[in-house]
């Protein structure tokens, strides 16, 4: 029979740096070095930089995520959760989904993709380009060449996937973070 033991300090530790972790890559990243990486570098050397940055960045988002969900699923027996406790478990499972979703499928898309398209902007001269770029050429690739029009609609469309799936990341480990803030003495 289970019973309501407080979680040991070293599962609160664990908890709290892989949250922590999670919250911290998600600031970085989402807010921060996307836009002084993008203003300062070229397009395709940007684009290289997160097609072997964001793996990373995912897979250790989804870790965090998962063990934060295990640490807190043990911590709190199914038989003894509250609402609130309930509303929890399902925010990390859901961030386990969403982080897992980006890390497996659409992260690796969107960099397979952009790689087949800095292919085709690099026999066309562009590419070289810093900060926000003259959008007119990509804009006249993108008219005269249906297969960079096919392979710019399924980037876009990995993007926006990749991009809510990171929201979605940012918005569990937000009420987390809150829910740990409301319970700092028990996790």
């Amino acid at each position: 029979m289970p019973t309501d033991v407080e979680p040991s300090v070293l599962a609160k530790t664990l908890h709290l740096v892989f949250l922590s972790t999670f919250w911290g890559m998600q600031i970085w990243v989402t807010f921060i070095s996307g836009f002084v990486m993008g203003g300062n570098l070229p397009h395709h050397t940007l684009g290289f930089i997160q097609s072997r940055l964001f793996p990373y960045y995912f897979h250790i988002g989804s870790a965090c995520a998962f063990f934060n969900l295990i640490i807190f699923a043990m911590c709190h027996p199914r038989e003894l959760l509250n609402d609130e406790e309930t509303t929890q478990l399902i925010v990390f499972f859901v961030c386990v989904i969403v982080s897992a979703l980006n890390a497996q499928w659409f992260g690796q898309m969107t960099s397979d993709i952009m790689t087949d398209m800095h292919l085709l902007e690099q026999s066309y001269g562009l590419g070289q380009d810093i900060g926000l770029f003259s959008r007119k050429s990509y804009t006249q690739l993108r008219e005269s060449n249906p297969k960079y029009q096919q392979l710019s609609g399924q980037l876009n469309r990995y993007r926006l996937l990749s991009s809510l799936c990171n929201v979605g990341c940012l918005a569990c480990n937000g009420f987390s973070l809150y829910h740990m803030a409301t319970h700092l003495s028990t996790l």
